[in-house]
């Protein structure tokens, strides 16, 4: 079945509503679609709803950020029972405004004047978590950096000024808590964690003995040998293959769709589709 596991919404750091993650999947050719929505799930009812009505399947995702210390190490969740995860959801609600506040806190400190109401203006929904992006567009706005991504570069990496990781969840923590609400774990973008491969496989089998299902092995930005090697490491680990585009926005390199993954028997078994 072609899949694509891993798309944004305006309901994290994305531009796409909803209907509009259906419907390029729909154009696409993709036969089963997931929002994956940074730390939130705001956006999967209506997703599922939307695919159900264009004749394609669905399935409920988040990707978690989390981190192993300051490095990113996102994961993937896919099926989760709503009311066992909603604990986890929770936390990463409760989390992300304790971090938000000490980036803004941060920034007033190097004299760029961003306030909680300018940032609440850049975020779709007030119920969904807020992201270093809603901050990113509320100075860029206001006229301290000319771009999002030159915000980040300079503001929000590592060792930058407004730098935090504040009640970032581990990676342990996100597959046990996934693993633990009955869904399915994979880890995402593996080529773009800043580890070195004997460290990076090391932390995988790791997870692999706290439940991690998978590795998005097709990715939009892995080169062929990346993906030639995560294929390999998935096989000799004993880890399904998952893939997606993570598309943020409908004009962007990573679209909907691609690469072209299309998800085996076995990965379809772990999965709970909606309907």
């Amino acid at each position: 079945m072609r899949a694509d596991l891993h798309t944004h919404s305006v309901c994290s750091d994305g531009e796409l509503l909803p209907k509009q993650i259906v419907d390029f999947a729909v154009k696409a050719g993709v036969e089963l679609i997931a929002v994956t929505d940074h730390d939130a799930m705001q956006a999967c009812g209506e997703v599922a709803a939307f695919a159900k009505e264009a004749g394609i399947r669905s399935v409920d995702g988040i990707e978690v950020s989390a981190y192993d210390g300051t490095v990113k190490f996102h994961t993937l969740g896919y099926g989760m029972d709503k009311e066992k995860f909603k604990t986890f959801l929770k936390r990463l609600y409760e989390s992300s405004a304790e971090r938000a506040e000490d980036i803004i806190k941060k920034l007033n400190a190097i004299n760029i004047p961003v306030t909680w109401d300018d940032v609440n203006e850049q975020r779709y929904s007030l119920t969904a978590p807020i992201h270093g992006i809603h901050i990113a567009r509320a100075v860029v706005k206001l006229g301290y950096v000319e771009s999002t991504k030159k915000f980040f570069s300079k503001y929000l990496a590592p060792k930058k000024p407004a730098f935090s990781v504040i009640r970032r969840p581990s990676p342990k923590e996100a597959v046990r808590a996934i693993v633990e609400a009955g869904g399915f774990a994979s880890v995402a973008h593996p080529a773009r964690i800043d580890m070195d491969a004997d460290e990076l496989k090391t932390k995988i089998k790791q997870l692999k003995d706290e439940g991690l299902g998978g590795i998005e092995v097709y990715y939009s930005t892995h080169t062929e040998e990346k993906t030639a090697y995560y294929y390999n490491l998935a096989e000799e680990l004993s880890l399904l293959k998952t893939g997606g585009s993570d598309t943020h926005n409908p004009t962007g390199k990573e679209k909907i769709g691609t690469p072209v993954f299309n998800a085996d028997d076995r990965l379809l078994e772990k999965l709970r589709f909606n309907g």
